[in-house]
């Protein structure tokens, strides 16, 4: 098993992490039978949009729906990847249709993919070659908000400002708080 060993800290705002508190983690999904399961519990009319999803820290596909944040979906915890997914049936098994890393409480890389790939292996899912839609998350240094760059244009849409071509900190992974000293 490869796990990507790249962890992300929740970033979004502090008020959508303290009310999801009595949220449930999503559904673990390690095998065909787990996403069976999983999607046969949902409300059919959730199959037509895409699911939330995160990686969690051991590499084991969660999922909820997609009204649900990604920071309840993980337990509050760090993440190896985070996004939308949808699946469809193809004869006796589901297929991965559509997958990103659309995630502003996490903005994963898109090098997030190898984990992603990693846990639908691992759970036997079918998938495409990397993110359907892959989405490049920034600060803006001067004002703080958090951007998706569109068409290689790295500028602020709140304040103008340039944006960073390199991952800035406070969006790139961070050790995981289990490994550093108190």
């Amino acid at each position: 098993m490869t796990v990507a060993a790249r962890r992300y800290r929740y970033v979004g705002p502090a008020d959508v992490r303290a009310s999801v508190g009595d949220f449930p983690e999503g559904a673990p999904i390690r095998s065909p039978a787990d996403l069976d399961a999983y999607l046969a519990a949902t409300d059919p009319r959730d199959h037509d949009e895409p699911f939330t999803y995160v990686i969690d820290p051991g590499g084991t596909l969660r999922l909820a729906p997609r009204r649900s944040e990604h920071v309840a979906c993980a337990g509050g915890g760090e993440v190896l990847g985070a996004g939308e997914i949808a699946f469809t049936a193809e004869q006796d098994r589901w297929v991965v249709t559509e997958v990103s890393n659309q995630s502003t409480g996490y903005c994963p890389d898109p090098a997030s993919w190898m984990a992603v790939a990693d846990a639908l292996d691992r759970a036997g899912v079918d998938r495409p070659d990397g993110f359907t839609a892959a989405v490049v998350f920034r600060r803006c240094l001067d004002c703080g908000e958090r951007n998706v760059v569109r068409d290689d244009d790295y500028v602020c849409a709140l304040c103008g400002a340039e944006l960073p071509e390199d991952v800035e900190p406070r969006l790139a992974a961070q050790p995981s708080t289990a490994q550093r000293s108190p």
